[in-house]
């Protein structure tokens, strides 16, 4: 069982930033693919990043490409750096882990946190 939890979500004006963090509550936190997702009001939830068990393989979605940046420590975290932020970045945002190699799959995640919400105005 993992328990994640998200923090760092906010309120902040287009083209500024925000840093996302999820903390793992597992012993082998070392053996998990994470991932970040973010679901908008009446829309599916989306990939947007995600990190190998060692960090050192990445992946994005092309719509954050260039302005977000998934990283994770040996302390079971996982941040989510957002730059130049977007109105359209609205979202509740997710983490997620898996077993295995990273995937931009959703239903090939098995554990999710409860979401953070960020706004972006413009």
């Amino acid at each position: 069982q993992v328990q994640l939890v998200e923090s760092g979500g906010g309120w902040v004006q287009a083209g500024g930033s925000l840093r996302l963090s999820c903390g793992a509550f597992v012993r082998t936190f070392g053996i998990y693919a994470m991932g970040w997702f973010r679901q908008a009001p009446g829309k599916e939830r989306e990939f947007v990043a995600t990190i190998s068990r060692g960090g050192s393989t990445t992946s994005y979605a092309d719509s954050v490409k260039g302005r977000f940046t998934i990283s994770r420590d040996n302390a079971n975290t996982v941040y989510l750096q957002m730059n130049s932020l977007k109105p359209e970045d609205t979202a509740v945002y997710y983490c997620a882990s898996r077993q295995g190699l990273i995937t931009q799959d959703r239903q090939r995640y098995d554990y999710w946190g409860q979401g953070t919400q960020v706004t972006v105005s413009s």
